[in-house]
């Protein structure tokens, strides 16, 4: 069981108890899997649980009934679900909570269906009813009476199994037999009941003489035992699936009496196996039933010699009851294992995996008897020849051919393009499934082998390339297990090694990962100078107003200018422009499955104003099979790196270009230049800052994570391990990014918008500065312009006057804009420290020991250290404080 199914099944026991507060599954899980283990049970502990069950309940004949009946059907998990009871009744604690929970939820149940079902209005008891209105009153209790358990008529059993098939595989219809088979009763081995009695005897046969008595019974035993009714002994109708019985005349003398009891129930078991037999070989039950019953005839063509010889014995005189007691004794044993199979398979509604199961455990619980045991193991080995041919198709070739639904591996209709489209899109876990009831128990270790060897041959096929396994051999059913465990082993390797090589040689499943990495994880960093060169007037306009085809012509370019020009699948490389700002998708992606997911996707779009370097993103291009590595989930894992990082890279050449600018100031005088000294500071350490998140993004978390990657996928045995490798590189590098945390995730988002306004705020003041000094030294530059001078002169002229009017204010006033930078380092310092903040606690509760060397990077020389001490001793004050208000609160 994965730790995914052991999170939902907690967190559905969880709602079902109305558990509330506390740390919820999580706190559960580690627990859990350290005392799960692969034996819940063994026999000792499960009769103990039983008997320990059997003594607390009020009706404990009822309860063994049922666990007999249970037990009978072959149920899953039933002596697993027995010992969890028994010690439940041992906690006397969790008990008492489990009943009071039981309670509750009977009268809120209760409470719903008077609410919400029909009541019927009874008429007056001082009136009649009428006859029309007393069948309406019958038909409603019909139907509020019937009981769900009642077996259904076997034709509509067939005609529902009938419809499945031929629903799941509408251009192959199942053959029918014609109706005549089941309309005409003489056509069958079972006994024939009819309303009226065959004939009435003249004369009671318990006033004739014992030997006449004797002789007339043995004739009787001799038909009963062929299906037909005697004249003395009559066989009763079956109700559902009950056993035959019989009546014997009463006026028998007890000891002939005696011995006729003692055979009837092979006359029973006949019956049993008969029916069996009849309704289990239509085509409807499956491959495996149909070769069942195929055993059962040839065993009971034995059976049908041996009364044959017994009525030869019979006319000749020879056969008394005695001898007949004896002659039947050993094929006894032999029918009521028979009929003890028939009886089960028949009540669990078995099919397929499930009657191999069920006869798998019947040879396995034989051990002592080998006579019973190699009766199970022959039947074992007739009904698992279809099965295991089905199984063969699948482990040597990749091929399903399962007309009546009887494989453990199921096949459903998805379309492998849409990988490529849909982010949350499971191909390869969806295709093909394990359907659990449908899993032959000598097989349930092997079942997820079996699933992933086919499912490796399907890919290879679907590529258009014929696989068959070299070290295909028939795989047949025997007690030791060795055997078809060897046999697909050998398969599960070659289909491994076939699927590995064809994406990892041919498909150049390693050259394609290196290529995405040199994008979207900036590899190439000529590339991106060369890019963001050519991009940047283009991307700074709103996503609306950029023309798509524009900005992959100057993608190309780039790529063609820089060393990217030597990668072979540089032409994959597209360009998107998504919907959403990179927070704003983090977040969508990390409510999925959430109780936000709904607020957050009905919520309004803040994106309205979204500029192209926002919106901004590579789009890349993976064909079949590839596709199964790289798909659509992939894919916008890297996008996210992606985007994050080239914002990132914006928001450093934006701090650049101000660093370029300001060195004009150094020309101005001295108590000007002043100005701009805490400016000057606050740039530094937001480059710092944006430079060192960078400088631990790329070194410290994505390329020594590839490094690991790539050395994982040479020692990949098998497809499976490549796919968790390579989720396990991108889940960690997301993680290590800040980008699974959205409390961190904001905070950095605020750090990066406030950079963004003190540039621009930085590059309008500069500008101003810069108009200043140039009329300074112009002058006349108000008065009209020569008629030497050039019209574009003239404009630039006019351009700058009408500039300097709208920054007349921002140029007069110091005071302002040292209120303004001061405010932009008191928020920039403030958010720093909270996130810096957020790291040391997540670093040492959480254990995310990687995201430390960010402190240590960012507070390299102890600036910070005596700021966060003194929020690390607030905190714990506060911490401190609440707790003891809650222990002792005030009266």
């Amino acid at each position: 069981m994965s730790e995914f199914r052991i999170h939902h099944d907690v967190n559905e026991l969880l709602s079902l108890l109305h558990v509330r507060g506390g740390d919820g599954a999580e706190g559960y899980i580690d627990l859990l899997q350290k005392h799960r283990t692969p034996y819940v049970t063994t026999t000792v502990s499960a009769h103990s649980a039983k008997v320990k069950l059997a003594e607390f309940s009020k009706t404990p004949e009822d309860f063994l009934r049922k666990y007999e009946e249970l037990k009978s059907k072959n149920v899953r998990n039933l002596d697993p679900l027995v010992y969890l009871l028994s010690k439940l009744c041992e906690d006397k604690e969790t008990l008492q909570f489990l009943q009071q929970n039981a309670k509750e939820r009977s009268e809120s149940s209760a409470n719903t269906t008077s609410t919400t079902t029909t009541s019927f209005s009874l008429p007056q008891t001082s009136t009649k009813i009428s006859m029309q209105e007393l069948d309406e009153l019958r038909k409603k209790l019909g139907n509020v009476t019937a009981s769900s358990n009642a077996p259904l008529p076997a034709e509509v059993t067939r005609k529902m199994l009938r419809d499945k098939h031929n629903k799941k595989n509408p251009t192959q219809p199942n053959p029918v037999f014609p109706n005549w088979v089941y309309d005409r009763p003489a056509l069958l081995g079972d006994f024939i009941t009819s309303p009226t009695p065959a004939g009435d005897p003249a004369v009671a046969v318990g006033t004739l003489p014992l030997p006449t008595q004797e002789q007339a019974l043995v004739e009787d035993l001799l038909f009963v035992l062929i299906g037909v009714d005697g004249r003395d002994i009559t066989a009763q109708p079956v109700l559902g699936r009950q056993n035959r019985s019989f009546i014997v005349d009463s006026t028998l003398d007890m000891s002939i009496k005696e011995l006729v009891n003692r055979i009837l129930p092979v006359a029973s078991y006949y019956s049993t196996i008969t029916r069996f037999i009849e309704e289990k070989s239509s085509f409807e039950y499956g491959q495996v039933n149909h070769a069942l019953t195929a055993a059962m005839r040839t065993l009971m063509k034995e059976y049908l010699i041996l009364v044959t010889q017994l009525e030869h014995l019979q006319r000749q005189g020879l056969l008394s009851l005695q001898k007949l007691w004896f002659y039947i004794q050993p094929t006894m044993r032999t029918m009521e294992i028979l009929a003890s199979i028939a009886s089960s398979v028949d009540k669990g509604e078995c099919m397929g995996g499930s009657t191999l199961s069920l006869l798998h455990d019947r040879t396995f619980n034989y051990t002592g008897d080998s006579q019973a045991q190699e009766l199970c193991l022959y039947l074992t080995k007739a009904a698992s020849v279809p099965y295991f041919e089905i199984l063969e198709k699948w482990i040597y070739r990749g091929i399903i051919k399962d007309p009546y639904s009887e494989f453990m591996v199921e096949e459903h209709e998805l379309q492998k393009e849409k990988i490529q489209e849909d982010y949350n899109d499971k191909y390869w876990d969806q295709r093909y499934t394990i359907v659990q009831h449908r899993i032959p128990s000598f097989l349930q270790k092997m079942a997820d082998k079996i699933l992933s060897t086919g499912k490796y041959l399907n890919v290879v096929r679907e590529c258009g390339r014929d696989v068959t396994c070299p070290d295909a051999k028939e795989v047949l059913y025997t007690l030791k297990e060795r055997a078809y465990v060897e046999q697909i082993e050998k398969a599960y390797n070659y289909a491994s090694k076939v699927l590995l090589d064809f994406l990892m040689e041919e498909k150049e499943l390693v050259s394609r990962l290196r290529s995405i990495k040199h994008y979207f994880l900036m590899d190439k960093g000529d590339f991106f100078v060369h890019f963001m060169d050519l991009t940047e007037e283009e991307l700074k306009k709103p996503v609306d107003d950029i023309v798509p085809p524009r900005l992959e012509a100057l993608l190309e370019l780039a790529l063609r200018m820089s060393t990217a020009n030597t990668d072979p699948f540089k032409d994959d490389l597209k360009i998107d422009l998504m919907p959403h700002d990179v927070i704003t998708q983090l977040l969508r992606v990390l409510a999925i499955e959430t109780k936000q997911e709904k607020a957050i996707i009905n919520a309004d779009s803040t994106d309205a104003a979204l500029s192209g370097l926002e919106a901004f993103s590579f789009d890349y291009i993976v064909k079949w099979p590839l596709s199964l590595i790289i798909n659509r989930k992939a894919l916008t894992r890297y996008q996210m790196l992606f985007r994050h990082m080239f914002y990132c890279k914006h928001v450093e050449r934006l701090l650049c270009n101000v660093w370029i600018s300001n060195k004009d100031f150094k020309e101005y005088a001295l108590h000007l230049a002043k100005w701009f000294a805490a400016a000057f500071a606050l740039r530094q350490r937001m480059l710092n800052f944006v430079q060192n998140i960078q400088y631990y993004m790329m070194f410290e978390v994505m390329e020594p994570t590839w490094h690991v990657m790539e050395n994982n996928l040479k020692t990949a045995s098998n497809i499976d391990d490549v796919l968790c490798h390579h989720t396990s590189f991108l889940d960690n590098c997301l993680k290590d990014c800040m980008l699974t945390n959205p409390e961190l995730l904001r905070i950095f988002s605020k750090l990066m918008s406030i950079c963004v306004m003190f540039t621009n705020c930085m590059q309008r003041f500069t500008q101003s500065m810069r108009l200043e000094r140039l009329s300074l030294e112009q002058g006349g530059i108000d008065g009209p312009p020569a008629q030497s001078e050039h019209a574009e002169e003239a404009e630039k002229k006019r351009l700058a006057t009408k500039l300097l009017a709208e920054h007349a204010d921002t140029i007069q006033s110091d005071a302002g804009f040292e209120a303004t930078i001061s405010k932009f380092d008191s928020n920039f310092s403030m958010l720093l420290l909270d996130l810096l903040d957020k790291l040391s606690i997540y670093s040492t509760n959480d254990c995310e020991h990687s995201m430390i060397s960010i402190i240590y990077r960012l507070d390299f020389n102890g600036f910070y250290t005596e700021r966060l001490e003194r929020m690390a001793v607030e905190r714990s004050q506060k911490a401190a404080f609440v707790s003891s208000c809650i222990s002792s609160p005030p009266r």
